[in-house]
């Protein structure tokens, strides 16, 4: 597909955002212009577009389907042709199973699978995170805060980055910030999960600042 042609099919807004609801993706594959990876060694990360009557733009959805009990296997999804220091990134997240881990989140600054920040929410330990992944190793930037994460529910959450000062909220309410400056050059943004966690995704949104 022409650059024109995946920007019009997976949603433009204005010259500085965009808005990607997998709407007109084929069900059962990944969508143009991402990149699958994964941080550490497991069963090989799956997402793929599915069909969800609850999506927030329906019909489709892109879900991580993947499930692997290693609880340091970071599936991810980073999408093509992207990059930002400075900017708001927000997704419509829905955890829908997991025995060890029901999570998902949006990273930023990707530098490479090991390298780059997240913002994950997890609705079995019902909290919400911001970290970094250095060397394959996934730190604390602060301490997580506890939040209600229902499995099978969407919720919004979105990273505001501004140099070395970072917001996380979810539905629209501030609940964690922090300051780091491991990765301070820009990076792609995308999509994560972790260990056995099967999340669906909708409705990402990227506004450089």
């Amino acid at each position: 597909m022409k650059p024109l042609g995946w920007m019009m099919a997976f949603g433009l807004i204005v010259s500085s955002g965009r808005v990607i609801n997998f709407d007109t993706a084929t069900i059962g594959q990944t969508p143009p212009g991402w990149t699958i990876a994964m941080t550490n060694r497991g069963a090989a990360p799956r997402w793929e577009i599915l069909r969800d009557r609850t999506a927030p733009t329906p019909p489709y959805v892109l879900a991580q389907m993947s499930a692997d009990a290693n609880g340091s296997r970071f599936p991810l999804a980073i999408l093509n042709g992207v990059e930002l220091r400075d900017g708001d990134i927000s997704v419509r997240l829905k955890p829908v199973a997991g025995q060890q881990e029901q999570a998902g989140g949006v990273v930023f600054r990707y530098r490479d699978p090991n390298n780059y920040y997240l913002a994950r929410a997890n609705a079995l330990q019902q909290n919400v995170a911001l970290l970094k992944v250095e060397d394959g190793r996934r730190l604390p930037i602060a301490p997580a805060v506890q939040h209600d994460l229902p499995s099978n529910s969407w919720r919004i959450l979105k990273i505001s980055v501004r140099a070395n000062r970072f917001q996380v909220y979810v539905d629209h309410r501030r609940v964690l910030q922090a300051v780091d400056n491991t990765f301070q050059s820009s990076g792609k943004v995308g999509l994560w999960t972790v260990g056995d966690s099967v999340t669906y995704f909708d409705d990402f949104r990227v506004n450089p600042k």
